[in-house]
């Protein structure tokens, strides 16, 4: 188990302005489960990622601010990495926490999510770890029965609000999306006539943005 969620403490230094200059940071390495361990289907690893004050990112930019904070294969695993890592409620800035399946990383640009897309629901503050939490186990335990079509989650740490969202592979294949959109209104909770919001990866490519001109949906 490759386990490297002490580098979530140093939140608050902003020593996210600096570039990640270790590769070995952001390069998976596949782990096996333990002896007697629960193993999963996928091996996933946990991603950190902190905009750096003042400055706009370009692509290039933003993966070098990108680190692997775990990878895990097994119940076990997940649990000795995620009880030590600070709740989604108490990060601070600009902050996103993204948990993948090994071998994909979190940006639009990757094989695995160039024709993708992914389903975002904004939160407000106060609320975000238990749907975060909720959605991660729900990824893990294969809950959205759509195959391989998941590549991963995201929980997005904002000033005004919070946002959590997953990523598919197949942005224009509607039953995969819809029932990706129907599992995750279950497994939030989320009321009824909840607004949802879905964007393609090639739409961000486009305009730049993760949360800007995304396409609304009432559940």
């Amino acid at each position: 188990m490759n386990n490297k969620f002490d580098a979530l403490k140093d939140d608050d230094s902003g020593s996210g302005s600096e570039d990640i200059k270790d590769d070995s940071a952001c390069t998976f390495e596949d782990v096996e489960p333990g002896a007697g361990e629960h193993p999963l289907q996928y091996t996933y690893c946990f991603w950190y990622s902190k905009k750096p004050p003042g400055r706009n990112q370009d692509a290039s930019s933003f993966e070098k601010n990108m680190k692997i904070i775990g990878t895990f294969r097994s119940v076990e695993q997940f649990w000795r990495i995620y009880s030590h890592m600070i709740r989604a409620n108490d990060l601070t800035g600009h902050s996103d926490v993204h948990v993948f399946k090994g071998g994909i990383k979190p940006l639009w640009e990757d094989k695995a999510n160039r024709l993708g897309g992914k389903w975002i629901v904004r939160l407000r503050k106060g609320l975000v770890a238990r749907c975060w939490e909720n959605l991660i186990l729900a990824m893990l335990g294969e809950q959205f029965m759509v195959g391989d079509e998941v590549c991963g989650a995201v929980v997005s740490i904002r000033f005004q609000e919070d946002i959590i969202s997953i990523w598919n592979r197949s942005a224009n294949e509607s039953q995969v999306t819809s029932r990706i959109r129907d599992t995750l209104c279950r497994v939030l909770n989320l009321p009824p006539n909840t607004v949802m919001e879905y964007k393609t990866h090639n739409e961000s490519l486009k305009d730049r943005s993760s949360f800007r001109n995304t396409e609304f949906f009432t559940r």
